[in-house]
C-alpha cells in the first residue's frame, strides 16, 4: 500500500502544471519546429507531438507536457538501478513520467514508456516537494528512472537542482540517446548514470529499438572522458538477438578500450514482454557466460542481474581479488570496504563513489520497495 509522507515543514509546494516551456528546439525554413533534444530531431507542425509523445508543438510554443507529473514514486535500493559502486546499500527515491524516445520492442516498462494516455501520470509533485520528500524518508539520492529522463529533461534538471540544494545526489537511468547540444545541461546535474547499452550492432538498434548505436557510444565516451559523472552500464541479453559470444566480446573489448576496465558492466535477464513475448527468458547460463567473456576481455567489475547469483553479484578487489561487497540480488551480505573505499587486504581503492551511508554504516536498505503517494489524482 502506498504511504503518504508527512509534509516537510518548509517544503513550500510550488504550483506545477503539466505543460511547461520546452528547451532545445529551433524553427526550420519550412516553418516547422525541430526538436533538438535527441538524435531523432523530430520536425513538428502545430499540434504535432514528437516520437516521445510528451514533447509537442502547440501554436508558436514548444512544450513538455508532463512537467510535474509522475507515473509513481518509490523508495528503492540503489542496487536496483542498477548501481553497485555508488554508495552501496543506500536508499534512492525513484520516479518517472511517461513516454520514451526509443521504440524498444522488448521494453520491460512498456506500460509507462509507451503510454499514450496521460492518465498514467496519476501523481504530481514540484521539484522542491520531491527533494523534501526524499529527505523526509532518509534517502541519499533521487533517481530519474522507469522511463528515460532525457525526454523530461526540463523537469529532471529542476528536480536535480532542488536535490543538490539540499545535499542529495542525483541518478539518471537512461539509454543515453541525447543530442550534443543538450547533454551538458542534463548530465552536469547528475552525480551518477546507469546507461543502457542495449546491444552492440547498429542493426540491433535499428530493428529492435528504432534508433542507432553511434549516438549512444558518443554519449558514453563524453560521459567517461569529459565529466565527473559516475557511470555504470547495463545490457539486457535477449536470446538470439544480442547474446552471441562475438557480440558480447566486441562490446566488452570496446568498453575496456574506450571507457576503461574499471567501468562496471551489468548483464541482465530478459523476460518475455511487450512485442517480444514469444521469446524464452534469458537462461542464467547465458548471463554467466557473458560475465566470463567480459572478465576475460579485461573488465574488472562484471555483474549478472535479475537472477539469484551471489558470485555474479559480488564486488571483488581489482588488484587482489578479495570479495569486498557480497550481494545476493539486492541484499548485501557482507561489506568490507574501508571508510576510504579501499580493500582491507591490499589497500587498493575500489572504483566508484563511497561514503558513510548505507552498507558502509551497517544500514543497507536491502530488497525492499516502498511506494510513496504525493498528490495522487483521485485519491
Amino acid at each position: 500500500m502506498s504511504t503518504k509522507p508527512e509534509p516537510a515543514a518548509d517544503a513550500g509546494r510550488t504550483e506545477v502544471g503539466s505543460r511547461h516551456p520546452a528547451r532545445y528546439w529551433h524553427r526550420i525554413d519550412d516553418g516547422r519546429y525541430q526538436c533538438d533534444l535527441c538524435p531523432r530531431l523530430c520536425k513538428l507542425h502545430p499540434g504535432q507531438r514528437g516520437a516521445c509523445f510528451v514533447r509537442m508543438r502547440e501554436g508558436d510554443d514548444m512544450l513538455l507536457t508532463t512537467y510535474g507529473r509522475s507515473s509513481g514514486f518509490c523508495i528503492d535500493p540503489i542496487e536496483k538501478k542498477p548501481l553497485n559502486h555508488f554508495y552501496p546499500g543506500s536508499k534512492v527515491f525513484s520516479f518517472g513520467t511517461a513516454g520514451c524516445n526509443l521504440a524498444c520492442k522488448f521494453c520491460q516498462n512498456w506500460d509507462i514508456s509507451k503510454s499514450r494516455d496521460l492518465d498514467t501520470l496519476m501523481d504530481e509533485a514540484s521539484p522542491e516537494e520531491i527533494a523534501e520528500t526524499a529527505l523526509h524518508w532518509g534517502c541519499h539520492s533521487v533517481a530519474f528512472t522507469y522511463n528515460d529522463p532525457v525526454i523530461f529533461a526540463e523537469y529532471a534538471m529542476d528536480v536535480a537542482d532542488a536535490c543538490h540544494a539540499r545535499g542529495l545526489k542525483t541518478v539518471a537511468v537512461t539509454a543515453g540517446y541525447i543530442s550534443e547540444c543538450a547533454r551538458h545541461d542534463f548530465f552536469s546535474r547528475m552525480d551518477a548514470a546507469n546507461v543502457d547499452l542495449k546491444g552492440f550492432t547498429d542493426e540491433f538498434y535499428v530493428k529492435l529499438c528504432g534508433a542507432h548505436l553511434q549516438p549512444v557510444l558518443d554519449t558514453l565516451l563524453w560521459l567517461r572522458h569529459e565529466t565527473d559523472v559516475w557511470v555504470e552500464l547495463t545490457t539486457l541479453l535477449i536470446p538470439g538477438h544480442n547474446d552471441s559470444d562475438s557480440e558480447i566480446t566486441a562490446l566488452s573489448n570496446w568498453v575496456r578500450k574506450e571507457l576503461g576496465a574499471e567501468v562496471p558492466l551489468h548483464f541482465s535477464a530478459f523476460h518475455p514482454d511487450f512485442k517480444m513475448d514469444d521469446l524464452p527468458p534469458t537462461p542464467p547460463a547465458t548471463l554467466a557466460r557473458a560475465r566470463r567473456i567480459a572478465l576475460d576481455a579485461g573488465l574488472h567489475h562484471v555483474y549478472t542481474g535479475n537472477v539469484h547469483d551471489p558470485e555474479g553479484d559480488t564486488t571483488h578487489c581489482a588488484d587482489c581479488g578479495e570479495p569486498l561487497i557480497v550481494r545476493d540480488w539486492y541484499e548485501i551480505r557482507s561489506y568490507r570496504l574501508t571508510p576510504e573505499g579501499a580493500c582491507p587486504r591490499c589497500d587498493a581503492r575500489l572504483a566508484g563513489r563511497f561514503g558513510s551511508v548505507g552498507a558502509a554504516v551497517g544500514d543497507a536498505f536491502g530488497a525492499r520497495r516502498i511506494p510513496v503517494a504525493m498528490h495522487r489524482h483521485g485519491a
